[in-house]
Protein backbone atom coordinates (compact mmCIF):
# COMPACT_ATOMS: atom_id res chain seq x y z
CA UNK A 1 0.00 0.00 0.00
CA UNK A 2 1.23 3.36 -0.81
CA UNK A 3 1.16 6.59 1.40
CA UNK A 4 0.66 9.66 0.00
CA UNK A 5 1.71 12.98 1.44
CA UNK A 6 -0.77 15.48 0.65
CA UNK A 7 0.45 19.52 0.04
CA UNK A 8 -3.17 21.76 0.62
CA UNK A 9 -2.48 25.23 -1.23
CA UNK A 10 -3.98 28.23 0.04
CA UNK A 11 -3.14 31.58 -0.13
CA UNK A 12 0.63 30.40 -2.30
CA UNK A 13 1.24 28.75 1.41
CA UNK A 14 1.24 25.13 2.24
CA UNK A 15 -2.19 24.67 4.60
CA UNK A 16 -4.80 22.40 6.24
CA UNK A 17 -8.02 22.72 6.59
CA UNK A 18 -10.34 21.50 9.62
CA UNK A 19 -12.96 19.59 7.40
CA UNK A 20 -12.07 21.74 4.75
CA UNK A 21 -13.23 24.94 6.60
CA UNK A 22 -11.00 28.16 5.36
CA UNK A 23 -12.01 30.01 8.96
CA UNK A 24 -10.30 26.29 10.50
CA UNK A 25 -6.75 26.85 8.64
CA UNK A 26 -3.50 26.12 10.12
CA UNK A 27 0.09 27.23 8.01
CA UNK A 28 2.49 24.86 8.00
CA UNK A 29 4.93 26.62 5.76
CA UNK A 30 5.15 29.15 3.44
CA UNK A 31 7.30 27.45 0.60
CA UNK A 32 5.32 24.64 -0.23
CA UNK A 33 8.15 23.67 -3.04
CA UNK A 34 10.53 22.90 0.02
CA UNK A 35 7.53 20.91 1.74
CA UNK A 36 7.26 19.21 -1.82
CA UNK A 37 11.70 18.26 -1.81
CA UNK A 38 11.35 17.33 2.02
CA UNK A 39 8.48 14.81 1.30
CA UNK A 40 10.47 13.42 -1.59
CA UNK A 41 13.47 13.12 -0.04
CA UNK A 42 11.69 11.02 3.18
CA UNK A 43 10.84 8.55 0.14
CA UNK A 44 7.62 9.60 -0.97
CA UNK A 45 6.53 7.81 -4.68
CA UNK A 46 3.87 10.38 -4.95
CA UNK A 47 2.04 13.56 -3.84
CA UNK A 48 -1.19 14.69 -3.58
CA UNK A 49 -1.69 18.21 -4.45
CA UNK A 50 -4.72 20.29 -3.66
CA UNK A 51 -5.37 23.94 -5.19
CA UNK A 52 -7.51 25.39 -2.38
CA UNK A 53 -8.02 28.53 -3.85
CA UNK A 54 -9.11 27.08 -7.05
CA UNK A 55 -11.54 24.67 -5.99
CA UNK A 56 -13.13 27.66 -3.97
CA UNK A 57 -12.80 29.30 -7.28
CA UNK A 58 -13.62 27.38 -9.65
CA UNK A 59 -10.56 27.69 -11.54
CA UNK A 60 -6.51 27.22 -10.91
CA UNK A 61 -5.07 29.65 -8.74
CA UNK A 62 -1.89 28.38 -7.81
CA UNK A 63 -0.71 27.04 -10.80
CA UNK A 64 3.22 29.17 -11.11
CA UNK A 65 4.05 27.15 -7.39
CA UNK A 66 2.40 23.58 -8.61
CA UNK A 67 4.85 24.37 -11.86
CA UNK A 68 7.55 25.36 -9.99
CA UNK A 69 6.97 21.74 -7.78
CA UNK A 70 6.93 19.77 -10.60
CA UNK A 71 9.67 21.05 -11.75
CA UNK A 72 12.00 20.40 -9.14
CA UNK A 73 11.00 16.72 -8.01
CA UNK A 74 10.54 13.83 -9.72
CA UNK A 75 8.18 11.98 -8.11
CA UNK A 76 4.38 11.68 -9.91
CA UNK A 77 2.07 14.32 -8.77
CA UNK A 78 -1.62 13.81 -8.38
CA UNK A 79 -3.57 17.43 -8.70
CA UNK A 80 -7.00 18.70 -8.19
CA UNK A 81 -8.82 21.66 -7.43
CA UNK A 82 -10.65 23.75 -9.87
CA UNK A 83 -10.15 21.52 -12.48
CA UNK A 84 -13.61 21.24 -14.21
CA UNK A 85 -12.94 21.08 -17.81
CA UNK A 86 -10.19 20.24 -20.69
CA UNK A 87 -8.61 23.37 -21.47
CA UNK A 88 -7.49 23.02 -18.04
CA UNK A 89 -6.99 19.10 -17.69
CA UNK A 90 -4.77 20.27 -20.62
CA UNK A 91 -2.43 22.63 -19.22
CA UNK A 92 -1.99 20.77 -15.76
CA UNK A 93 -0.35 17.93 -17.89
CA UNK A 94 1.78 20.36 -19.42
CA UNK A 95 2.83 21.79 -16.29
CA UNK A 96 4.22 18.79 -15.17
CA UNK A 97 1.63 17.09 -13.47
CA UNK A 98 1.21 13.24 -13.71
CA UNK A 99 -2.73 13.00 -12.56
CA UNK A 100 -5.62 15.07 -12.40
CA UNK A 101 -8.22 14.71 -10.47
CA UNK A 102 -11.85 15.75 -11.44
CA UNK A 103 -14.07 16.65 -8.44
CA UNK A 104 -17.11 18.83 -8.97
CA UNK A 105 -16.35 18.34 -12.35
CA UNK A 106 -17.33 15.20 -12.35
CA UNK A 107 -20.39 15.50 -10.46
CA UNK A 108 -21.54 18.72 -12.71
CA UNK A 109 -20.27 17.19 -15.79
CA UNK A 110 -20.38 13.53 -15.79
CA UNK A 111 -19.83 13.11 -19.50
CA UNK A 112 -16.73 14.93 -19.09
CA UNK A 113 -14.62 12.24 -17.28
CA UNK A 114 -15.96 9.71 -20.09
CA UNK A 115 -13.95 11.71 -22.59
CA UNK A 116 -11.12 12.62 -20.86
CA UNK A 117 -10.88 9.25 -19.63
CA UNK A 118 -10.91 7.87 -22.70
CA UNK A 119 -8.48 10.43 -23.71
CA UNK A 120 -5.64 10.17 -21.08
CA UNK A 121 -6.39 6.89 -19.49
CA UNK A 122 -4.68 6.65 -16.13
CA UNK A 123 -3.99 9.92 -15.92
CA UNK A 124 -8.02 10.98 -14.71
CA UNK A 125 -8.67 10.40 -11.35
CA UNK A 126 -12.09 11.25 -9.22
CA UNK A 127 -12.35 12.68 -6.00
CA UNK A 128 -14.98 11.43 -4.18
CA UNK A 129 -15.82 13.78 -1.14
CA UNK A 130 -18.65 12.54 0.76
CA UNK A 131 -20.27 13.93 4.13
CA UNK A 132 -22.79 11.77 5.63
CA UNK A 133 -22.53 9.66 2.70
CA UNK A 134 -23.55 12.33 -0.18
CA UNK A 135 -21.06 13.78 -2.15
CA UNK A 136 -20.05 17.51 -2.28
CA UNK A 137 -18.72 19.97 -4.20
CA UNK A 138 -17.22 23.39 -5.16
CA UNK A 139 -14.43 23.00 -2.12
CA UNK A 140 -17.06 20.82 0.34
CA UNK A 141 -18.75 24.02 0.36
CA UNK A 142 -22.21 22.48 -1.32
CA UNK A 143 -23.56 19.05 -0.80
CA UNK A 144 -25.23 17.43 -3.31
CA UNK A 145 -28.33 14.77 -3.84
CA UNK A 146 -25.66 11.92 -5.31
CA UNK A 147 -24.94 8.82 -2.84
CA UNK A 148 -21.34 8.33 -3.13
CA UNK A 149 -21.25 5.12 -3.38
CA UNK A 150 -23.42 5.00 -6.39
CA UNK A 151 -21.44 8.05 -7.85
CA UNK A 152 -18.05 5.82 -8.36
CA UNK A 153 -19.69 2.86 -9.87
CA UNK A 154 -20.83 5.23 -12.25
CA UNK A 155 -17.43 7.08 -12.62
CA UNK A 156 -16.26 3.12 -13.15
CA UNK A 157 -18.18 2.32 -15.90
CA UNK A 158 -16.90 5.75 -17.45
CA UNK A 159 -13.54 4.14 -17.63
CA UNK A 160 -12.28 5.88 -14.62
CA UNK A 161 -9.40 3.74 -13.10
CA UNK A 162 -8.51 4.95 -9.84
CA UNK A 163 -11.28 6.79 -7.38
CA UNK A 164 -10.21 8.99 -4.00
CA UNK A 165 -12.35 8.56 -1.45
CA UNK A 166 -13.09 11.48 1.22
CA UNK A 167 -15.17 11.53 4.29
CA UNK A 168 -15.14 15.26 4.65
CA UNK A 169 -16.07 14.74 8.32
CA UNK A 170 -13.07 13.24 9.14
CA UNK A 171 -10.81 15.42 6.94
CA UNK A 172 -8.09 17.73 9.36
CA UNK A 173 -9.54 15.69 12.72
CA UNK A 174 -7.16 13.49 13.31
CA UNK A 175 -10.27 11.16 14.26
CA UNK A 176 -9.46 7.94 12.08
CA UNK A 177 -10.74 6.86 8.90
CA UNK A 178 -14.38 6.05 8.34
CA UNK A 179 -13.21 2.12 8.02
CA UNK A 180 -17.04 0.91 7.14
CA UNK A 181 -17.31 3.42 4.07
CA UNK A 182 -14.06 2.53 2.59
CA UNK A 183 -14.71 -0.98 2.57
CA UNK A 184 -18.08 -1.30 1.33
CA UNK A 185 -16.76 0.86 -1.42
CA UNK A 186 -13.57 -0.95 -2.22
CA UNK A 187 -15.27 -4.26 -1.88
CA UNK A 188 -18.03 -2.81 -4.81
CA UNK A 189 -15.63 -1.65 -6.68
CA UNK A 190 -13.09 -3.44 -9.10
CA UNK A 191 -10.92 -0.23 -9.33
CA UNK A 192 -8.29 0.48 -6.75
CA UNK A 193 -9.72 3.42 -3.84
CA UNK A 194 -7.21 5.58 -2.81
CA UNK A 195 -8.28 6.53 1.10
CA UNK A 196 -8.15 9.43 2.15
CA UNK A 197 -9.51 11.91 5.47
CA UNK A 198 -8.73 11.09 9.46
CA UNK A 199 -5.52 9.29 9.26
CA UNK A 200 -4.33 10.20 13.01
CA UNK A 201 -1.77 7.12 13.52
CA UNK A 202 0.43 4.70 12.70
CA UNK A 203 -2.97 2.15 13.89
CA UNK A 204 -5.03 3.86 11.63
CA UNK A 205 -2.51 2.78 8.88
CA UNK A 206 -2.71 -1.10 9.94
CA UNK A 207 -6.32 -0.82 9.97
CA UNK A 208 -6.64 0.94 6.43
CA UNK A 209 -3.70 -2.02 5.46
CA UNK A 210 -6.24 -4.59 6.19
CA UNK A 211 -8.39 -3.28 3.66
CA UNK A 212 -5.77 -3.63 0.75
CA UNK A 213 -7.06 -7.16 0.00
CA UNK A 214 -10.44 -5.28 -0.14
CA UNK A 215 -8.99 -2.85 -3.14
CA UNK A 216 -7.84 0.29 -1.01
CA UNK A 217 -4.38 0.33 -2.51
CA UNK A 218 -2.94 3.87 -1.18
CA UNK A 219 -4.07 6.38 1.65
CA UNK A 220 -3.46 10.37 1.57
CA UNK A 221 -2.49 11.85 4.59
CA UNK A 222 -1.42 15.57 5.65
CA UNK A 223 -2.36 16.54 9.09
CA UNK A 224 -0.96 13.55 11.05
CA UNK A 225 2.61 13.52 8.93
CA UNK A 226 2.71 17.87 9.31
CA UNK A 227 1.85 17.53 13.16
CA UNK A 228 4.47 14.87 13.85
CA UNK A 229 2.39 11.78 14.66
CA UNK A 230 4.11 9.96 12.79
CA UNK A 231 6.88 10.39 10.20
CA UNK A 232 7.00 9.30 6.42
CA UNK A 233 9.39 6.73 7.11
CA UNK A 234 7.33 4.86 10.10
CA UNK A 235 4.29 5.45 7.73
CA UNK A 236 6.10 3.31 4.62
CA UNK A 237 7.74 0.56 7.19
CA UNK A 238 4.00 0.07 8.29
CA UNK A 239 2.34 -0.23 4.67
CA UNK A 240 4.94 -1.79 2.97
Amino acid sequence: MLVIPAIDLHGGKCVRLLQGKREKETVYSSNPVEVALKWQSAGAKRLHIIDLDGAFAGRPVNSAIIEKIASQIKIPLQLGGGIRDHQTIQNALELGVSKVILGTAAVEKPELVKEMAALYGEKILVGIDARDGFVAVKGWVEASSKKALDFALKMQAYGVQEIIYTDISRDGTLAGPNLKALKEMAVALKIPVIAAGGVSSLDDLRLLKDLAPFGVRSVITGQALYAGRFSLEEARAVLK
